[in-house]
């Protein structure tokens, strides 16, 4: 007979065996109560967002807006780039597909390990791309042994092309992907710039005017598994193209002046002096700005980086040069507005200008005797603008430099403008702590020293002397095909009397038989031209080289010669352009600069054949040699309608 258990262990397993039965009906009452909120108090939230982990939004990169020249040329424009991708859960043996890939393509082990590199880091169902820029023929033959080539996918996007190509390279730029440092640059990044290979402006107006360019992003809403594998699209907003930029430029045009610096380190600005359009900037040598959109290679970047002519600098608005004798009309004009000069006043020149115990030389070493205003632009005299310089002042030359457009930096939607440089004496103190000297002033006057400008600044310059009003510089003409407005520049400020009389010296300067600038005049009687030379050193002579005898140009290395300048605008009674050329370390301006600023001029007056006429006799047999020996131009490309302008209409 078994014994019962005491009353106190009955108990206690009662009090323990309810406790049990407490906790497990609190659990699972609290378990219930959880499985409720989650599925009929909360069930439309948790459902929201398993149709957010279902369904992702991907950004659609919008098509790039055009730059165009002024007639409607493509400057910038949007190709088919053909390329091949490859999914890797598709193609199986990776290699094996690669091999197969390489008998129909070129495809280069650098290519290639890239490709593998990229692949092994995706998921196994991202396509990843493994070449791209093939050709319609290359494309083809991938497509058309598809069968053979499971996971190899043809597809078809859009790629930057220039077809310009070094023609307008350094004023329309370029695009590259991506960088880190474009991303810092951004305060709150578009989201457009994380899309994989997706490329963006990185010099030129691609650059400043990036923003209009590049357009907004679409969208598309796919669904995918719980992998991350897309299963199919649910709904597709195309992207809004970027807008469509006319440039003032003419290709035409800028194509010439570049062609006709080919061999120099060199640079030439055409303005239209009645709007202030740049018709012309082009900087020699250029580069092909599609190496870069396509992938430069190692050895073509250190060929550009490392040339003494600087192929990668835009000369045009970024070079800054001792402007020389084309800087004396503002010595004059300086002097003229202080009531210090008059046309008839004649300054003695021996040679030299004496200051002390030191001698200021004239380029002619002779000198040229009594000399006038007039005269003085000439025969570029520097002894008469030592002895106006030294008269009127740094500070009121600089300050008509100001006026005339040097020592100024102009908006422009080009990187690297240089402001140019008119020093004066606080300019002096501040910058190196000491004295304006007047030697200092001296060779301010002839555009020596301190004094700085870029080719853009002379030809701004030159403008406006020719018309007498504040041109502005313009390089954009109209945005999806709307033009810009302009405005109407306001009168310079300048007496009249003053700009006559520059205007008549640089008339002389090229029409007259013993101007510095005659053998490059314009022969035609109904479109003379006015201008200026220019010679600046970039080396000292030494008062022993004098004596024994200064070296000529051709007889020292390159970087040692002078810089050569011309300036000049066309027609001389009614001006419509207005050019600056210089050509770095090419001597004399009269020999290296005028010819190119010349030529240039007649094809911005004439177009692409100038009549023999209009050259100077001596040129015309060479010339039409040329002409006969040259290949017939090519059928004109078909273009856009150009925005409307003057320049247009004089074309026609």
């Amino acid at each position: 007979m078994m014994r019962k258990a005491p009353k106190s262990a009955q108990a206690l397993v009662t009090r323990r065996g309810m406790l049990l039965m407490g906790g497990a009906v609190l659990a699972v009452g609290g378990l219930g109560a959880r499985m409720r909120q989650l599925q009929v108090k909360e069930a439309a939230t948790y459902r929201l967002l398993a149709e957010e982990n279902r369904m992702n939004l991907r950004l659609i990169a919008p098509a790039r807006g055009l730059v165009l020249d002024r007639n409607g040329r493509a400057l910038a424009e949007n190709r088919q780039n053909y390329r091949v991708v490859i999914v890797r859960e598709q193609a199986g043996d990776v290699e094996v597909a690669l091999d197969k890939l390489a008998r129909l393509i070129r495809l280069t082990p650098e290519r290639r390990e890239k490709a593998l590199k990229e692949i092994n880091q995706r998921s196994a169902f991202v396509p990843v791309t493994v070449i791209e820029h093939l050709t319609w023929e290359e494309i083809a033959r991938v497509a058309a042994n598809a069968p053979a080539l499971p996971g190899v996918l043809p597809e078809v996007g859009l790629t930057r092309h220039y077809p310009q190509m070094e023609a307008t390279a350094h004023m329309v730029g370029y695009v590259g992907p991506v960088s880190d440092s474009d991303l810092e640059k951004q305060e709150t990044p578009d989201p457009l710039l994380q899309i994989p290979d997706f490329q963006i402006g990185k010099t030129g107006v691609e650059v400043r005017l990036e923003s209009d360019l590049r357009g907004a992003a679409g969208a598309s809403q796919i669904e995918v598994n719980a992998l991350g594998r897309v299963m199919r699209e649910l709904n597709r907003r195309e992207g809004t193209p970027g807008r469509d930029l006319a440039l003032t430029l003419d290709a035409d045009l800028q194509t010439y002046a570049l062609k006709r610096m080919e061999g120099e380190s060199a640079s030439t600005v055409a303005l239209d002096v009645r709007t202030g359009e740049i018709l012309a900037a082009a900087s020699a040598p250029s580069f092909d700005p599609n190496a870069f959109v396509l992938g430069i290679g190692f050895d073509d970047w250190n060929y550009l980086r490392d040339h003494p002519y600087r192929p990668l600098s835009n000369k045009a608005v970024s070079g800054a040069y001792p402007p020389g004798s084309t800087f004396k009309m503002v010595v004059a004009m300086a002097a003229m507005e202080a009531g210090m000069l008059s046309a008839d006043e004649t300054v003695w020149c021996p040679g030299h200008y004496q200051l002390g115990n030191r001698r200021f030389h004239c380029w002619r070493r002779g000198g040229h005797g009594h000399t006038n205003l007039r005269d003085s632009l000439k025969n570029s005299c520097d002894v008469y603008y030592y002895d106006v310089a030294r008269r009127v002042g740094v500070d009121a030359i600089s300050a008509m430099a100001n006026k005339l457009g040097i020592g100024v930096k102009h908006d422009l939607p080009v990187p690297a403008i240089t402001p140019g440089l008119t020093p004066t004496r606080a300019w002096k103190q501040r910058t190196y702590d000491e004295a304006w000297l007047v030697g200092d002033t001296l060779n301010s006057g002839i555009g020596q020293g301190f004094m700085l400008a870029s080719p853009l600044q002379l030809a701004l310059m030159t403008a406006r002397i020719a018309t007498g009003r504040a041109i502005t510089p313009h390089l954009v003409r109209a945005v999806d095909g709307r033009p810009v407005e302009m405005g109407d520049d306001p009168e310079l400020g300048v007496r009249p009397v003053a700009l006559r009389l520059v205007r008549d010296g640089m008339y002389a300067v090229v029409n007259d038989r013993r101007g510095t600038g005659y053998r490059s005049r314009i022969a035609d009687p109904d479109v003379k031209m006015a201008g200026k030379t220019g010679t600046s050193q970039v080396r000292i002579i030494t008062p022993e080289e004098r004596a024994r005898g200064v070296f000529k140009n051709k007889d020292l290395p390159w970087n040692r010669r002078d810089h050569a300048l011309f300036v000049c605008y066309a027609p001389y009674d009614a001006p419509r352009y207005a050019i600056a050329t210089i050509v770095e370390h090419g001597g004399g301006g009269s020999v290296a600069a005028a010819p190119i600023a010349r030529d240039v001029m007649m094809h911005a007056l004439y177009g692409p054949t100038p009549p023999l006429q209009a050259y100077p006799p001596g040129e015309r047999e060479e010339i039409e040699r040329q002409r006969k020996e040259a290949p017939p131009p090519p059928r004109p490309e078909p273009v856009a309608d150009p925005a409307p302008g003057p320049a247009a209409r004089d074309r026609a």
